[in-house]
């Protein structure tokens, strides 16, 4: 008779307990959608070194980026780096060669977005050279973007060459050979403000010389072998002398001379495949 009345006390207890509780159900859902393609990719060229930047994410599962590169000829890309934060360098690059970029946004279930896309052309460039009047100094007075050199005003090599006129106490640049063209991009604060050279049948001199004037940026077009240089000058030196930064683009009929503005989808040529 005891074990039947206890038997009941923990029925009824039971059934108390269980009245009490309420059962929780979770359902996780698979996550398959990706983040949004990363907006606004665009690069700038330096020597041997592309820079490039894009918008950041801001989708609460964002997990980081996958940068792609294929140079021009390959059928697929490959990936070179992921990286959190929205800017990657890309260094040891060959001059004058044409690299395709596309940048992927991946979330923490490892869904990636679709690809946004551009390309560069690094080129050579330099900091503080300096040029003097070639009456004074005709051996330093010229230079030679494709060498990077500073050369004579009469060697064949030379692209420009510096005069100073003692009379209007100026300086002028002048276009080394007829093949030479020559442009003042005018006031630029920053070496890298010129990005791509102009359309090749406006604004260039109709005179052999244009006046050199303190930060302004100069373009420089060889017609004979379709290259494109620019130069800014940064100061005048002691000895009728200009100091100047340069970069030139040793890739043929290639205008760019960084950095460049986001690209336009429907301007790409960039390879299909991953």
């Amino acid at each position: 008779m005891k074990k039947l009345f206890f038997s009941l006390i923990f029925l009824v207890g039971l059934s108390f307990v269980l009245v009490g509780c309420e059962e929780r159900v979770y359902i996780f859902r698979p996550d398959h959608t990706p983040p949004s393609v990363p907006k606004g990719l665009y690069s700038i060229t330096g020597d041997e070194t592309v820079w490039l930047f894009w918008e950041e994410n801001d989708e609460e599962d964002f997990a980081e980026y996958w940068v792609y590169r294929a140079k021009e000829g390959d059928e697929y890309y490959k990936r070179i780096a992921r990286t959190k934060i929205a800017k990657y360098t890309d260094s040891y690059l060959r001059n004058g060669r044409t690299y395709f970029y596309a940048v992927s946004a991946v979330d923490y279930d490892g869904n990636e977005s679709d690809l946004s896309e551009t390309f560069d052309t690094p080129r050579p460039e330099g900091l503080d050279e300096v040029i003097r009047d070639y009456q004074k100094y005709p051996d330093v007075s010229g230079f030679d973007f494709s060498a990077g050199s500073v050369v004579g005003w009469k060697d064949p090599r030379a692209d420009i060459f510096l005069e100073y006129d003692s009379d209007l106490r100026t300086y002028f640049l002048w276009r080394a050979d007829e093949y030479i063209e020559i442009q003042d991009f005018g006031y630029t604060e920053r070496f890298d403000d010129v990005n791509v050279a102009p359309d090749t049948t406006i604004g260039w001199s109709n005179l052999r010389w244009v006046e050199a004037i303190l930060n302004h940026s100069y373009i420089i077009w060889d017609r004979y072998y379709d290259n494109y240089a620019k130069l800014r000058i940064t100061d005048f030196v002691r000895g009728y002398g200009i100091l100047f930064d340069w970069a030139y683009q040793i890739d043929e009929g290639n205008p760019e001379l960084a950095p460049r503005p986001a690209h336009e989808e429907n301007s790409l040529r960039v390879p299909a495949k991953r």
